[in-house]
């Protein structure tokens, strides 16, 4: 399956048969709140929402709904929020979890815990798709906000986390850039000697469900022109799936670059555990975090 835009990503969700449920924890913010409303009108969604019941219902009459519409489960501070979240997944109640007026400890920390059966023992990291106004189909950036120097197995977690979650997207078989300022290995360099480790790794089985091509440099993963210009032979050039960063820096230089110079658009959330959790911030507007939640519950993959 092929996404071009956004607006495939939201119909996709809204066509599933099953509204998957989200548990937000600190829904006790009129941002949060209205964004989440919004999204069960338009049949995103289904909220659980989690904060201090009285702030909750007083905000909800104050947006012109009935309080009495909506679950809502009470929690006295931030990490209360957090672990009545993770409750509610561990007992079939929501399907994933959005971080709302909490910090984003408050809800990783309980979902992590050993005792709690929903850590994969892999590290965890954004995704991040982004609609790029060059491409012709939805663009998978990692990672640009969790781990800053990632290890060679970390980048093969991230690398198996977001195939996974492309899986769910249903893309079967991404093709993955790692990312290298060129494309020969140096021993001097690591992202080159990583990325050539990480293609071993796909051809012997350890990263499976997916191409992994590299070292690459930026400028030949997205153009078939140089490519063709510099003799790199990649069928993937000009249209890869996932693009990934050597470090946290790099990706998170990158991805705002395309955003504020490229007129790209993006939604995000963090795989790697069983559940996807959503982390917009904020100050992220309507359509990211809409976007954000229908990512986040095709992700889920619930659909019955």
């Amino acid at each position: 399956m092929t996404y071009t835009k956004f607006e495939d990503l939201v119909e996709k969700c809204k066509q599933n048969p099953h509204t998957n449920t989200v548990a937000v924890a600190g829904a006790a913010d009129g941002h949060v709140l209205g964004a989440v409303v919004e999204a069960e009108k338009i049949g995103l969604v289904k909220p659980v929402l989690i904060g201090s019941e009285t702030e909750i219902r007083d905000l909800l009459k104050e947006m012109g709904e009935n309080p009495d519409d909506f679950r809502i489960v009470h929690a006295e501070s931030a990490a209360d929020c957090g672990v009545e979240a993770v409750e509610l997944i561990k007992n079939g109640e929501a399907e994933f979890i959005m971080k709302g007026m909490v910090d984003t400890k408050d809800v990783l920390k309980p979902l992590v815990k050993k005792e709690n059966g929903l850590h994969t023992g892999r590290s965890m990291c954004v995704f991040s798709y982004n609609e790029v106004p060059q491409m012709n189909k939805l663009l998978a950036l990692a990672d640009g906000g969790m781990i800053m120097y990632p290890t060679l197995e970390q980048k093969k977690d991230i690398v198996l986390n977001c195939t996974e979650a492309l899986h769910k997207l249903g893309i079967e078989h991404p093709s993955v850039a790692v990312l290298a300022p060129v494309e020969k290995v140096n021993p001097k360099m690591v992202e080159t000697t990583d990325a050539a480790a990480l293609v071993e790794m796909n051809k012997n089985g350890e990263i499976p469900g997916c191409d992994v091509v590299g070292p690459i440099s930026y400028d030949i993963a997205m153009s078939k022109e140089i490519a063709e210009t510099k003799k790199f032979d990649c069928p993937y050039c000009g249209d890869f799936d996932m693009l990934l960063f050597p470090n946290m820096a790099a990706g998170n230089m990158t991805h705002k670059a395309m955003i504020i110079c490229g007129g790209a658009k993006m939604a995000g959330v963090v795989v790697g555990a069983k559940v996807p959790v959503v982390l917009t911030s904020r100050g992220a507007s309507t359509e990211e975090k809409f976007v954000s939640l229908a990512l986040a519950s095709l992700i889920a993959g619930k659909e019955n």
